[in-house]
């Protein structure tokens, strides 16, 4: 342990108060801690992996504490409540979750049932989605748990959701695009059903950040304003304008300025309140979702963070509401949101080891000042002579003198020795020059890209496409620490490359208090020789100490948007429940083998096989294998199929 580093400087460096609060800390050992349900229990992540892995689960592996799953539920509703208490709403909250932010089985049904109290249901943009929950959500006797169905719409879409109405289900179809109220006016006839119905405007207010387009004129989803004054002309006309009980809008996933928030109730209120007038009959408003997650713990409008808390959402929300409803003496509408992200993303971890390092070279070679070519002389000189007062200067002269010696390897006039001595001497020079600017307080922009040379890679044991898609398809930060090791001050700054043979399957972009940083501050390898020095260019041992990473607020949308890039597959899923004062292993679910992979490819294992056996047949026969290493062979690659797709 170094005494000049404590774990109060590691929960400030990689932010963990500020995006982890109540859930994640640091213990007195040094390892990340859990409390699922936000109290005083906590579970040491680090020896909770060292277990999983005892029972042959292996990494990387994702970890979902469905308790939290229920503390975020409780912590949404009771924000809204009091809210709703504070400003003397005169009526009640009824949220849904939204299937698509993760559908995963356990999940869904866990959310099913931790929702009970607070009549929560469901919300599906998807004919599969809605198979999910018309079994999955129960019928509420009250009636006032929802079903909301959202997204396109085709007759067998809007067929079973009406017949679905009939066995109990509070079931609102909300009409996205003008055709499908007339589909389902054509099937209300057939069946001799009233529809409940709603529907989603385009609303003028811009939202922020990645998904700003979810509003405006342009937007995907979604009615503009003629169109749902012809929606309300239409039902009239019918005679079924009462049906019409739903307003839903969506400004976007993340919203991280809670003026846009307070901008888009304003103007959805209005719309709400002139549909009653209209004599539509009117009974819910759903603000849809939006909700944000602080990733990097900031507490601003950047669009990995937010500049309000659940609270300040639910007041926002009800007083803008209220006083629309209040002005035009109109009854206070059900309120519902469908906050995703903001109730999933803190319950799954995913866990992944480092299986090697490339740092920069940190041996000098040995020099032999007369023998060795004019270039190598020069570099070693400026190498010796770098000081506070000339580095600048000397970087300069090593950058320059570092691209001779490459133009004179290529004519012919360095040998391969002579040209990787030349290039240690430069890494000795930049890693020289690094540490004396470490130590001022202002560094020319000459040099700024010294610090970027000085970065290291570590190899993780996971596919950025699988498990982490949307840190590679649109930047977004999720907070990556080590889960031990927080009592030892960080040495190396480092990037992240997985497993995929892609450029593009790497993390170069970590969360900061002020930016994005480029690298992330890590501890270097251990080996099991107490006498080696990792940072050798060729270590004389690869059996590394465990150093285990956790990417954190990975519950939203990471599992299912995941794809089989080298056909890396899905990794093992823990579910850890609390049962008082310790915790239970509830559901495993296994991560892909090699053989189900493929078969998502149309391979089929056994062919594979037998075409092996007959290569080896073949290299038999030639005397090119014998027979004990043919039988290894095929042993081996039987293994291998049925083997997790990631490294042991």
């Amino acid at each position: 342990m170094n005494d000049l580093w404590t774990i109060e400087d590691s929960n400030n460096l990689y932010q963990i108060e500020g995006w982890g609060h109540p859930y994640f800390a640091i213990n007195e050992l040094g390892n990340i801690t859990v409390s699922p349900q936000g109290n005083d229990y906590k579970i040491d992540l680090f020896e909770l992996v060292k277990n999983l892995q005892k029972r042959d689960i292996q990494l990387p592996l994702l970890i979902r504490f469905s308790d939290i799953l229920a503390d975020r539920l409780q912590r949404l509703h009771s924000c809204i409540e009091d809210a709703i208490a504070r400003y003397d709403y005169n009526n009640v909250y009824r949220g849904v979750y939204p299937i698509k932010c993760n559908q995963h089985r356990q999940l869904v049904e866990a959310l099913v049932e931790y929702g009970k109290p607070y009549h929560f249901g469901l919300e599906v943009g998807s004919k599969p989605e809605l198979m999910i929950a018309l079994a999955t959500l129960e019928v509420d006797e009250t009636g006032e748990t929802l079903l909301i169905c959202n997204g396109y719409k085709d007759e067998d879409y809007l067929e079973t959701a009406l017949l679905a109405q009939q066995v109990g289900h509070n079931l609102i179809i909300v009409i996205e695009q003008i055709n499908e109220l007339y589909i389902i006016l054509e099937l209300s006839k057939k069946f001799n059903l009233k529809p409940q119905l709603g529907v989603r405007a385009k609303l003028q207010t811009k939202g922020s950040g990645h998904w700003g387009d979810s509003t405006g004129e342009k937007a995907k989803f979604g009615l503009t304003i003629p169109e749902i004054v012809a929606v309300v002309n239409r039902l009239e006309k019918t005679d079924q304008l009462e049906c019409l009980q739903l307003l839903h809008f969506h400004i976007g996933s993340q919203i991280s300025s809670i003026a846009v928030i307070k901008d888009a109730i304003r103007e959805a209120s209005q719309i709400y309140v002139q549909l009653v007038t209209m004599g539509a009959g009117m009974k819910y408003l759903d603000v849809g979702g939006g909700l944000a997650v602080d990733y990097d713990g900031s507490k601003t409008n950047f669009y990995a963070s937010k500049n309000y808390n659940m609270q300040n959402y639910a007041n926002d929300i009800v007083a803008a509401v209220k006083d629309a409803c209040d002005e035009k003496n109109i009854p206070h509408p059900i309120l519902v949101s469908e906050s995703g992200r903001a109730i999933a993303s803190h319950h799954s971890v995913l866990i992944f080891n480092v299986v090697n390092s490339n740092n920069p070279p940190q041996e000098l070679p040995i020099i032999g000042e007369e023998k060795e070519h004019l270039v190598i002389r020069n570099l070693w000189e400026t190498y010796e002579n770098i000081d506070e007062e000339n580095y600048q200067e000397m970087y300069h002269d090593a950058v320059q003198f570092k691209d001779e010696a490459i133009s004179l390897f290529n004519f012919g006039y360095l040998t391969l020795k002579e040209r990787a001595k030349a290039e240690q001497i430069y890494w000795g020079c930049c890693r020289k020059i690094y540490e004396i600017t470490q130590k001022e307080s202002y560094v020319s922009d000459d040099l700024n890209d010294l610090a970027d040379l000085m970065i290291s890679t570590y190899y993780v044991n996971l596919s950025v496409f699988q498990s982490a898609p949307d840190a590679w398809a649109i930047d977004q930060l999720f907070p990556v620490l080590p889960i031990h090791r927080l009592n030892e001050k960080p040495n190396k700054k480092a990037i992240l490359a997985d497993l995929t043979c892609d450029s593009d399957g790497k993390i170069d972009k970590f969360i900061d208090l002020l930016d994005v940083k480029k690298s992330l501050e890590l501890h270097s390898l251990e080996t099991n020789k107490n006498d080696e020095n990792i940072d050798n260019l060729i270590p004389e041992s690869n059996d590394f100490k465990p150093y285990y990473l956790g990417m954190f607020l990975v519950g939203a949308y990471q599992e299912i948007m995941g794809n089989l890039h080298n056909l890396f597959g899905d990794i093992n899923v823990v579910h850890i429940e609390c049962k008082k004062d310790a915790y239970q292993i509830k559901y495993v679910v296994k991560g892909d083998t090699v053989t189900e992979v493929l078969k998502y490819v149309e391979y089929s294992a056994e062919d594979l096989t037998e075409k092996l056996r007959c290569l080896t047949e073949n290299a038999l026969a030639k005397n090119q294998i014998d027979l004990d290493n043919s039988q290894r062979l095929i042993k081996n690659y039987e293994e291998n199929l049925r083997s997790y797709t990631y490294l042991r």
